[in-house]
């Protein structure tokens, strides 16, 4: 499966973003992993039959998918500052619940997309 991310760009702190990603085909599982710069890359939030946050975004980033555009978004509200990083979406079908969070689990990624929170 391709995945293409899109939707980044500059925002100032407190504001609002969506990011997409749209698959080639059908996945179970999708979700969006985030890189700020001289970090490792973490999960962000996952998409299995119900949605899974990390704690640092729960009540301000909300994840939903469109399954008959084979879609995924990330709607995003409150940025902060600390959120500026490179997003990528990821999928994969042999997930279960306690591997949402491990990248390695994920079989397809996108390319990433930048979101910058900044005054």
């Amino acid at each position: 499966v391709q995945l293409q991310a899109s939707g980044g760009g500059l925002v100032q702190p407190g504001g609002s973003l969506r990011l997409s990603c749209t698959a080639s085909g059908r996945t179970v599982v999708m979700g969006w992993f985030r890189q700020a710069p001289g970090k490792e890359r973490v999960f962000v939030a996952a998409h299995r039959w119900r949605e899974y946050y990390a704690d640092s975004v729960k009540g301000r980033f909300t994840i939903s998918r469109d399954n008959a555009k084979n879609t995924l978004y990330l709607q995003m509200n409150s940025l902060k500052p600390g959120d500026t990083a490179v997003y990528y979406c990821a999928a994969g079908d042999r997930l279960i619940q306690s591997t949402l969070a491990d990248g390695t689990a994920y079989v397809s990624w996108g390319q990433g997309t930048q979101v910058t929170v900044s005054s």
